[in-house]
């Protein structure tokens, strides 16, 4: 069992903020090096930090930051991502699957505007990113793929009220399911994470309920304790998994959550879990 993320390269899509700069952070507390490929570049007035104060973060936490501006819709931006890192720190241990859209508008509101966004940044970008970087990956110590998808799950009442954003976040989870099975003999662990309860971010706040919502979240610090633990195990003992924050945690021995805020009686579940 690795206990540490020290020296490891972590390559992220998004992590400008909310999970994806939780887990970030939690890397660069051990030393690691992590590399976002984010669009936001200049402040957005509805959405806290940029890539660049999201890199000064991890570099106080302890780690080495990259920022990559770009959409990882693109293929250019990136192969030009996986590059760069590659080039800065001559390799890439981990891929984090962490960009996502969301729209959870019913088909007779959502604009094919909308439905296109979300197809091609959660399952495309999730394929693609991870994709672009398995020659790196082949090479690494002890590779992983993480993604942030919900395990898998064809109850229509998970598809009746969002049908695009469902297909879109089940599509990471084929992905994650597909490529564990391809890259199995080459020992590269693909795996995705979903958290029990809603968490706080910028999504929770302005799609899917306002402060309302937020006060029954717990903080992105959990998705990023998970996210270590997960990352730090070898990566043949567990490929093509679908994990739950608590869970995951629990497996480690932590089982008093509260330090990650909410009660028992106010924390809301998230969607995709029964």
């Amino acid at each position: 069992m690795t206990t540490t993320l020290q020296g490891r390269t972590i390559l992220m899509s998004g992590g400008s903020r909310g999970i994806g700069l939780a887990i970030a952070l939690r890397a660069a507390a051990d030393g690691a090096n992590v590399a976002l490929l984010a669009k936001t570049d200049q402040p957005h007035p509805a959405l806290e930090g940029t890539i660049h104060t999201a890199a000064a973060e991890i570099e106080a936490a302890g780690g080495k930051a990259l920022p990559v501006v770009g959409d990882v819709r693109s293929e250019e931006s990136v192969r030009e991502a996986v590059a760069a890192t590659v080039e800065r720190f001559g390799g890439i241990d981990i891929v984090v699957n962490n960009a996502s859209a969301v729209d959870v508008s019913p088909a007779r509101e959502l604009p094919m505007k909308k439905y296109d966004l979300m197809q091609e940044v959660n399952t495309r970008g999730t394929y693609l990113l991870t994709a672009a970087a398995i020659e790196h990956l082949e090479r690494a110590e002890n590779p992983h793929v993480l993604t942030m998808s919900p395990p898998l799950n064809l109850d229509p009442k998970w598809f009746g009220p969002h049908t695009a954003y469902s297909i879109s976040k089940y599509g990471m989870s084929m992905v994650t399911l597909g490529l564990a099975e391809e890259l199995r003999e080459a020992g590269i662990a693909v795996n995705s994470l979903w958290p029990r309860t809603i968490i706080a971010t910028a999504a929770i706040r302005n799609v899917l309920g306002g402060e309302a919502a937020m006060a029954r979240a717990r903080d992105p610090r959990i998705m990023g304790d998970a996210a270590h633990a997960i990352l730090t195990r070898p990566a043949r003992e567990a490929t093509g998994t679908f994990f739950v924050d608590d869970e995951v945690l629990a497996e480690a021995g932590i089982t008093d959550l509260s330090v990650y805020g909410g009660s028992p009686e106010t924390l809301q579940p998230d969607i995709f879990l029964d």
